[in-house]
C-alpha cells in the first residue's frame, strides 16, 4: 500500500520561531515526503506545519471519497492555525501540494512567499481526459513499478509513504483542482521560487516553465535540477533544495 510502511503518514508540526512554513504533500502521498525539508527549516529556527490531506495516509479507497474542495479546506485551516502563531508565513507544496499552494497564494496575497516543488500544472500521463468516464468503470489503476522510479537516490523510496495505486475518482478531483488553479495563476503576486527536475516522469517537461511564465508575481525564480526525480524533496539534490528554500525565506522575511 505504501512506499515505506514503517513511516508514519500523519500530520506533523514543529514548534519554532516567528517565521512559519506550511508544507503540503502531493497526490497519494503524505507528510513524510515533506519531513526532511521541514526538519531542516525547523533546525534553522522556523515553525513548521505539514497537514495530512483528506483521503490520504489510510487506504486508496478513501481517496475516491473526497473532493478537491476538501483539500483546500484542510490547507486553509492549517494556514489559519499557523498564522495564529507566526506573523510571517511561507507555504511550500510538492506536486499536487504546489497546486494547493498556488490556490492559497491567490486567496492570501499577504503571504510572505511560496515554494513550488515539481508543480503539477501539466501532467505526462496519457488519457487523463478519459478520467471523468473511466472513474465509473475502474476504481484504481496501478502506480509505476519500483524499478521504474525516476528517483536517483536509492534510499529515497524509504523516505516516502504513498499509495501503490491511483484512485480514479481522486485523480479526477486532482484534474478539477488543476483547472481551477490554471485560472488563478495571474492572481498570484507573492514572491515565488519554483523547483523542477529534468528527470521527472510525472509532470510534463514544460510544467514548471508554464507556471513561471503565467504567475502574476514579479519576484519569481525557476530552479532546474538534473539529478532528481519527481519527489525532489527526498532525492539526491534535496540538501541543495533545502538550502535554496531557506535562502529564499531569509530574503523575503520581514521578521
Amino acid at each position: 500500500m505504501s512506499g515505506h510502511s514503517a513511516l508514519d503518514p500523519s500530520s506533523f508540526a514543529l514548534e519554532g520561531g516567528p517565521i512559519g512554513c506550511l508544507l503540503i504533500h502531493g497526490f497519494t502521498g503524505s507528510p513524510p515526503e515533506m519531513r526532511p525539508l521541514g526538519e531542516y527549516l525547523h533546525a534553522q529556527g522556523l515553525t513548521v506545519s505539514a497537514p495530512l490531506l483528506p483521503g490520504h495516509g489510510t487506504k486508496p479507497e478513501d481517496l475516491n471519497r473526497v473532493r478537491w474542495q476538501d483539500w483546500v479546506a484542510t490547507v486553509e485551516e492549517a494556514l489559519a492555525e499557523l498564522r495564529a502563531k507566526c506573523p510571517t508565513v511561507f507555504v511550500g507544496g510538492l506536486s499536487m501540494g504546489s497546486l494547493l499552494t498556488l490556490h492559497l497564494a491567490a486567496a492570501h496575497p499577504d503571504l510572505a512567499g511560496i515554494a513550488l516543488y515539481s508543480p503539477a500544472l501539466k501532467l505526462r500521463q496519457k488519457g487523463l481526459f478519459l478520467l471523468p468516464l473511466a472513474r465509473y468503470l475502474v476504481k484504481q489503476w496501478p502506480a509505476c513499478r519500483p524499478e521504474d522510479t525516476d528517483l536517483t537516490d536509492p534510499e529515497a523510496p524509504g523516505r516516502l509513504w504513498h499509495y501503490d495505486t491511483f484512485p480514479t475518482t481522486g485523480a479526477n478531483e486532482l484534474l478539477k483542482l488543476r483547472r481551477v488553479v490554471q485560472g488563478k495563476l495571474g492572481k498570484v503576486r507573492v514572491p515565488a521560487i519554483i523547483f523542477y527536475a529534468t528527470r521527472d516522469q510525472m509532470i510534463a517537461p514544460d510544467s514548471a516553465q508554464v507556471v513561471f511564465d503565467r504567475l502574476g508575481s514579479q519576484d519569481k525564480e525557476l530552479v532546474t535540477l538534473h539529478n532528481s526525480g519527481h519527489c525532489l524533496t527526498v532525492d539526491s539534490e534535496r540538501e541543495a533544495v533545502f538550502a535554496r528554500t531557506y535562502g529564499f525565506i531569509l530574503a523575503h522575511s520581514k521578521t
